[in-house]
C-alpha cells in the first residue's frame, strides 16, 4: 500500500459522545489507531505513516484534551492532512447537551472542561461552543443522541462502505476441574457423556484421535448432544453479531478437558467452518 492508497481518518467531536467507540471500532477494522496526539506533533506524525508503507490506514483521535490553546490551529492542521493523505477524512461526534450531561452522570467521569468554579453543565456547553468551528470541517457528522454503542459501531461501518466486522468465533475445550475460562461468552457441560478415560486403551489419547472419534460417535447421546448446541448457536449467536462483537468464545467442559470437551469443540468448529471464515479452535489442556 502505498501514501496514495493510504485513508486518513480523523475523529473528533463533543466529550462524551462516543469517540472511544469510533475508535475501536475503527482499530477492529485494522485501522492504525492514536488517540489524543498533541496537535503539534500531527504533521511529523503523518510523515511518518506516509513513509511506512507498513502502517496502512490510520485513524486520529484529536478532541480538547489535546493543547486547547492549539484547538485555533486545527482547521490549519487538517488542511495539511488532506494535502499530505488525499484519502483524508474528517467524522465529528455530537450529541446534545442534555444527554452528555445524562452520560457524564451516569458514569461519573470527570469532563475535561469540568473545573471546581465551573459545573459540568458548563463544562459541556463550553465545549460546545469551542469546537463549533471544528464541526465547519467535518465531511461526516453524527450525532449519538440517541444511538446506543452497537448502532454507533454500525453507522461506522455504513459511512466507511463496508460490511459488520466479521466476528471472531473461538471454540475452546476445557477441564472442570481446572476452572472454567474466564472469557467464555457461552459454557457448555459435556460430563454427562460417556468417558473414554474409563477405557484403558483410549485412556493415554485425545480427543483429536481417531480412536476416540470413532467411540464417541458411537454414542446417540454424544451426537444429539453436538446437534443440540450447534442448533442452539445457530439461533442466538446472530443475535450476538449484532452487537458487533470482535470475538466470542464458546467453552466446552468436561472433566479432564482431554477426551469428550475436545472432541465435542471439533465438532462444533467443523460445524460452523462450514459457512464461517473465521472459526478457531482452542484445547486449554492439550498444550
Amino acid at each position: 500500500m502505498n501514501s496514495v492508497d493510504k485513508e486518513l481518518l480523523i475523529v473528533t467531536g463533543l466529550s462524551g459522545s462516543g469517540k472511544s467507540v469510533a475508535m475501536s471500532t475503527l482499530e477492529d477494522l485494522g485501522y492504525y489507531c492514536v488517540d489524543n496526539l498533541p496537535l503539534g506533533l500531527v504533521d511529523a506524525f503523518l510523515e511518518h505513516h506516509r513513509n511506512n508503507l507498513s502502517m496502512g490506514n490510520l485513524a486520529l483521535g484529536l478532541d480538547v484534551r489535546s493543547q486547547l490553546q492549539s484547538l485555533q490551529t486545527l482547521p490549519e492542521t487538517l488542511a495539511k492532512a488532506r494535502r499530505s493523505i488525499a484519502g483524508t477524512r474528517v467524522f465529528f461526534l455530537s450529541a446534545s447537551e442534555a444527554t452528555l450531561l445524562k452520560r457524564y452522570s451516569e458514569t461519573r467521569r470527570r469532563h475535561p472542561l469540568h473545573e471546581s468554579e465551573r459545573s459540568l453543565a458548563e463544562a459541556i456547553h463550553q465545549e460546545n461552543e469551542m469546537l463549533m468551528p471544528v464541526a465547519d470541517h467535518a465531511d461526516v457528522f453524527i450525532d449519538t443522541s440517541s444511538l446506543s454503542v452497537h448502532q454507533l459501531r454500525r453507522e461506522i461501518c455504513n459511512q466507511l462502505g463496508v460490511g459488520d466486522h466479521p466476528t471472531v468465533l473461538l471454540v475452546e475445550s476445557y477441564a472442570f476441574k481446572q476452572g472454567v475460562p474466564a472469557d467464555v461468552d457461552f459454557a457448555f457441560d459435556v460430563r454427562c457423556l460417556p468417558n473414554p478415560h474409563w477405557e484403558p486403551d483410549l485412556r493415554p489419547l485425545t480427543g483429536r484421535e481417531a480412536p476416540v472419534k470413532e467411540y464417541l460417535s458411537g454414542h446417540t447421546q454424544v451426537n444429539e448432544m453436538v446437534d443440540d448446541i450447534c442448533r442452539y448457536l445457530d439461533k442466538w449467536l446472530p443475535e450476538f453479531e449484532q452487537q458487533q462483537r470482535s470475538y466470542l468464545t464458546i467453552g466446552i467442559g468436561c472433566t479432564g478437558g482431554k477426551h469428550r470437551s475436545v472432541y465435542v469443540a471439533e465438532r462444533i468448529a467443523e460445524h460452523f467452518s462450514a459457512n464461517r471464515d473465521h472459526v478457531l479452535t482452542y484445547h486449554r489442556e492439550l498444550i
